[in-house]
């Protein structure tokens, strides 16, 4: 399907939109990113890190289809021959892949990763649901009817099912298994697009690599000991991939793992939690334990998406957000008293758990 909107990328340049994908971007769903921050709070310590969820996933679209369209070309004859794609399957499989990045993170609770501590435990996995999930569920519950029933659909015969699963994994997916990793792998053009973005707004260099090389030496091959095809990086592009590895390593280190960073993320999961459990003491139905509803009905899942970072702000703007919030607001944040290496041994961690304890004896407030 050939694109006919643009959209200008401070990362990438111009992203191209077909219409099918012009209108989900268009709604309310998907407009939400906007409204949600990429790095929640690390503009506490670089200033520039204000970008959005909605940007990314841009992003994410966009390095995807160069991804898939570099394998179609070089790795034609094993996609035909030894995969049995014909032309109408590839090009059926890549629209699948452009629209699940489009959706992948929908389902990202405010000020992203850090607000995922408050999402429910689901008894089937017998862990906490995951924003993949909601994201999923949105498809599912919300945007079945815009995807399943768009004109540009009538050649594809893309189901909402599909999309969700290819998101989360299930029984749709099939030889799609092989696409999915330029979603979720460990090169996919999820982490190729956030260290590269993430980079350019905090004004660090840690996260680049060479994007150009790695899309060029991407192919396919047989997995022995899968008995299934993978996408792998040639010879040539091994320094671009380990370039890749190691800033997403620096990247963690050096920001996502900066200590001032994560203290923010404690107390706007604290100032959240008081939110809600605050929604529930009003009478709110959902609310349980100060934990978002589980994605498992359309009325759980809009209450869900009703949250975003404007909302939150209003309340630590007017002071509803509690002790937590006030210390957002006012950049009094808890300060670090113990550190370890990068890499503890059973020594720092036996000696982190003292000091918790020693902490949590000292003030039931500090958690």
């Amino acid at each position: 399907m050939e694109p006919k909107f643009e959209i200008r990328d401070p990362v990438h340049g111009f992203v191209l939109l077909n219409e099918w994908e012009r209108d989900l971007i268009k709604h309310s769903v998907f407009q939400r990113l906007r409204r949600i921050r990429q790095l929640a709070w690390t503009d506490m310590v670089y200033p520039g890190g204000m970008h959005t969820r909605f940007e990314h996933t841009l992003g994410v679209m966009h390095v995807a289809s160069l991804m898939f369209q570099n394998i179609r070309t070089r790795c034609g004859d094993f996609l035909h021959k030894i995969l049995g794609y014909d032309d109408t399957g590839l090009g059926r499989d890549h629209q699948l892949l452009r629209l699940a990045c489009l959706c992948h993170d929908l389902g990202h609770s405010p000020f992203s990763h850090a607000g995922e501590e408050l999402m429910p435990y689901d008894t089937l996995e017998k862990r906490p649901y995951k924003h993949e999930e909601y994201s999923a569920a949105a498809v599912r519950l919300i945007l079945r009817e815009l995807i399943e029933d768009h004109p540009c659909n009538e050649n594809f015969g893309i189901k909402a099912n599909e999309v969700a699963d290819f998101i989360i994994g299930g029984p749709t997916l099939k030889r799609r298994l092989l696409w999915k990793s330029l979603l979720t792998g460990q090169i996919d053009a999820d982490r190729a697009d956030y260290l590269l973005r993430d980079s350019h707004h905090i004004g660090v260099a840690y996260g680049r690599y060479d994007l150009a090389r790695l899309l060029n030496t991407l192919t396919v091959v047989m997995d022995e000991k899968l008995g299934s095809a993978v996408i792998a990086v040639e010879r040539g592009g091994f320094h671009a991939a380990e370039a890749l590895i190691m800033a997403r390593y620096m990247m963690f280190t050096q920001v996502y793992f900066h200590k001032t960073r994560r203290a923010y993320d404690h107390h706007i999961t604290e100032a959240l939690k008081f939110l809600l459990e605050a929604e529930s003491g009003k009478g709110g139905q959902l609310i349980k334990d100060g934990h978002f509803p589980p994605p498992v009905s359309i009325q759980n899942l809009e209450y869900y998406l009703n949250w975003d970072d404007w909302r939150v702000m209003g309340c630590l703007a007017s002071g509803e957000a509690g002790e937590h919030g006030e210390l957002i607001e006012k950049r009094e944040h808890q300060r670090m008293v113990f550190e370890t290496s990068e890499t503890p041994d059973e020594n720092q961690q036996k000696e982190a758990k003292e000091v918790l304890a020693a902490l949590e004896a000292l003030s039931p407030r500090i958690d």
